[in-house]
């Protein structure tokens, strides 16, 4: 029987894939991203990052707003 290591121990108690799984995660999304780079023309990757970027700010303006809604209840 193989020993545990540290690290495949907290994997499954954590329910972490191993190890071997998320490297090929990492090498099937660089191969995305780069199929993206190939199939599309520049400015449409740029125009996509920026409404990316829209979209973010737009989610953040939306927490902020619950923030304040949230410590106005707490000083009524």
């Amino acid at each position: 029987m193989a020993k545990e290591t540290k690290s495949s121990a907290s994997e499954k108690q954590w329910g972490c894939p191993p190890e071997a799984t998320r490297e090929h995660l990492r090498s099937a999304r660089k191969e995305m991203r780069d199929a993206w780079q190939t199939l599309f023309p520049p400015e449409f990757i740029a125009h996509r990052r920026a409404a990316r970027r829209e979209f973010l700010l737009a989610a953040r303006t939306l927490i902020d707003h619950a923030i304040e809604r949230m410590d106005a209840r707490e000083k009524a």
